[in-house]
């Protein structure tokens, strides 16, 4: 049965007009005070790099960067500085250590970690040597790797013969081991046999005999005397502030 509706249908889709697009494209507009862009097929080509040429190649290989502190902008090869940095690099290369961290404080760490393929990774954390005081902490982390873990026992023979290694190193290197770095040596070694009381130790190491007792505190006469410069003066060595109190030791 017909409707009204079935007639008037086909008469209404004749006479409504054709639908326009809801968004026609239109050209981008150029921006005020610049030319418009060529059309693409007239714009020149960008030259390609040639593979073969490894300067042009954005995959060539970098060189590997040394390990610790290579020489540094302005110093001069004849400087403390330069020779510290050279113990650094020599011995992190004899004895295959990475500096996980240059710590800001005067204490350090030193350890390893073994893989299941049995390779071992050895690992420090230490002040960046600038002068007596963190080299000879830097040196005592190195000296942990170079006398072996658990070689010595107990744990306060080991960090004696770590401060043993170091100081050994500093005269064959020629450097100068202070007096703060002896009373930073002797405050270490004192804390470690305490640490071994307190924790049961029946009988201290004959070679801790000397640091049974807490070591003075150095006189600023001797401080200045350490850093090179008279007792009225103030000393540029930043170290020379472990003096009033001593980092704790690893």
């Amino acid at each position: 049965m017909l409707t009204l509706w079935d007639l008037i249908e086909p008469i209404r889709r004749k006479l409504r007009p054709p639908p326009r697009e809801r968004y026609p494209l239109r050209e981008p507009k150029p921006l005020a005070g610049r030319p418009a862009p060529r059309p693409g097929p007239n714009r020149p080509e960008r030259p390609q790099p040639d593979r073969a040429d490894p300067a042009a190649s954005k995959n060539t290989t970098r060189a590997r960067q040394p390990r610790g502190p290579g020489p540094r902008p302005g110093t001069s090869p004849d400087s403390m500085q330069a020779r510290y940095d050279a113990v650094v690099r020599l011995h992190l290369d004899e004895y295959k250590i990475r500096v996980r961290k240059w710590r800001s404080g005067m204490s350090g760490i030193a350890w390893y970690v073994t893989y299941h393929d049995g390779r071992i990774q050895r690992l420090i954390e230490s002040p960046r040597p600038k002068g007596p005081m963190s080299i000879a902490v830097f040196l005592h982390e190195i000296g942990h790797h170079a006398i072996g873990f658990d070689v010595y026992k107990p744990r306060c023979l080991e960090e004696y013969h770590a401060w043993r290694w170091a100081l050994e190193a500093m005269e064959r290197h020629g450097l100068n081991i202070t007096d703060a770095v002896r009373y930073r040596v002797h405050m270490s070694l004192w804390y470690a046999v305490q640490k071994a009381r307190r924790r049961g130790i029946k009988q201290v190491p004959a070679e801790l005999a000397p640091f049974l007792n807490k070591p003075p505190r150095p006189t600023a006469k001797s401080a200045h005397r350490a850093a090179g410069q008279p007792a009225g003066g103030r000393s540029a060595d930043a170290n020379a502030r472990t003096i009033a109190k001593p980092a704790r030791s690893r």
